[in-house]
């Protein structure tokens, strides 16, 4: 799934309106008892995937492997959080459910989840920067299936018709420089998603934390000179005006077309990169002045929501066991194109993929968007961050008015 392609202010905002209490059962979901065998629910954010899919049927073989019949159900990313608040609320949550990883505080608020230490799973291999983004006062309360992140991809012919070598680009300063020279040559420079809706912020976030930006002061000097790079690429020429409403799947179409040197795009793009028709490479996105800026953790972490019935924990256990042991890891996220939580699969992954050292470059410099202590006010840091962006990009405000707006509208959040 790609990280950050809905709002999560739907779910917030569901959250807010239940209570903050343990809900049960999940037997009338399940639609058997607690016996072994029988049916458990399994949820997942993957909608694009069906029963006959590599996912669908990784999926079936881990609950006949826990002997039960998993009942699969798919939701887009947003309504599936929202659905797991009112399930649970009505003692209908699902056994085993796959969720957005800044969607796990908002569940942990709410009461839903249950802890991984409760359930006797263990996290002790998954790497901090991974399993933070679901811990919340120490504990965490599911396991990461993989991890995908954020990096530039380039089009070779085009940087090097521009006499641009793209290990040159190792801070803000040469990045901006060899866009200059791509334009010059008549080509275009970088395409990204700045659009009004977490996407946009997703996308800023290598740009805000590259400059030591922190999301509780939005209005920081590092965040406006993080803006700013972004209003001067658009104003120049080197970024197009439609990064305002482009989804990172339009801006990726305007790379596919082989006209820009630069695309700011996720590990999720890898299969498409191969078909584009000309040879592409991948850097890490480069911090204002120099290293891999930190960019932010996509993908989901599977949870176990809290029952009524404790004793259908241990099934549940197995079929997570099965998803995310060390044993199973490799092909799970081969199967979603993901970067494995863990050093060890990482390193199966390069060996049998090198397209995947990059990323898995990255994702070790990522960060969790809820970590930090942040949690269930990121959404409402979030949105005001995009408005903002939206504002500077489009001139209806300076970067350092559109940010300050942003820190007073989320100082109410």
């Amino acid at each position: 799934m790609t990280p950050t392609r809905r709002t999560l202010m739907a779910v917030a905002t569901a959250a807010a309106l239940l209570p903050l209490s343990a809900c049960g059962g999940g037997s009338g979901s399940s639609g058997s008892s607690s016996a072994a065998g029988g049916t458990y629910a399994f949820w997942d954010p993957y909608p694009q995937f069906d029963a006959s899919s590599d996912w669908g049927r990784r999926v079936t073989a881990c609950g006949t492997a826990a002997g039960v019949k998993l009942k699969r159900t798919a939701y887009d990313t947003t309504d599936l959080g929202n659905k797991a608040l009112l399930a649970a609320q009505q003692g209908n949550a699902p056994d085993v459910m796959l969720v957005d990883n800044p969607v796990v505080s908002t569940l942990v608020e709410a009461g839903i989840l249950n802890r991984t230490s409760d359930l006797g799973l263990d996290t002790s291999s998954i790497q901090k920067n991974i399993i933070g983004a679901g811990t919340i006062d120490g504990a965490s309360y599911g396991v990461p299936i993989g991890a995908n992140t954020l990096a530039l991809y380039y089009n070779k012919k085009v940087l090097s018709a521009a006499g641009v070598d793209p290990a040159s680009v190792k801070d803000w300063a040469s990045l901006t420089a060899a866009l200059k020279k791509v334009k010059a040559a008549g080509k275009k420079g970088i395409t990204f998603s700045a659009v009004n809706t977490e996407e946009g912020s997703f996308q800023f976030l290598p740009w805000f934390w590259g400059a030591g930006g922190d999301l509780t002061r939005l209005d920081s000097a590092e965040g406006v000179a993080a803006l700013s790079l972004w209003k001067q690429w658009v104003d120049a020429g080197y970024a197009p005006k439609d990064v305002l409403q482009n989804t990172q799947t339009t801006s990726w179409q305007e790379f596919a077309t082989g006209d820009y040197a630069f695309s700011e795009n996720g590990t999720w793009q890898l299969g498409n990169a191969d078909k584009a028709g000309f040879g592409y490479g991948v850097i890490n996105i480069p911090g204002r002045n120099g290293g891999s800026a930190p960019v932010p953790t996509g993908g989901e972490f599977v949870t176990v929501p809290v029952q009524k019935d404790t004793s259908r924990y241990d099934v549940s256990k197995k079929i997570v066991n099965c998803l995310t042991s060390d044993s199973s890891l490799l092909a799970t996220d081969t199967t979603l194109m993901y970067v494995a939580p863990t050093s060890a699969v990482q390193s199966e992954q390069v060996a049998k993929n090198t397209e995947l050292k990059p990323w898995v470059a990255a994702v070790a410099a990522a960060r969790g968007r809820t970590s930090g202590g942040l949690g269930t006010k990121y959404p409402t840091i979030s949105q005001p961050l995009w408005t903002a962006v939206q504002a500077a990009l489009s001139g209806s405000k300076s970067p350092q008015d559109a940010l300050d707006a942003a820190q007073a509208a989320a100082g109410k959040g």
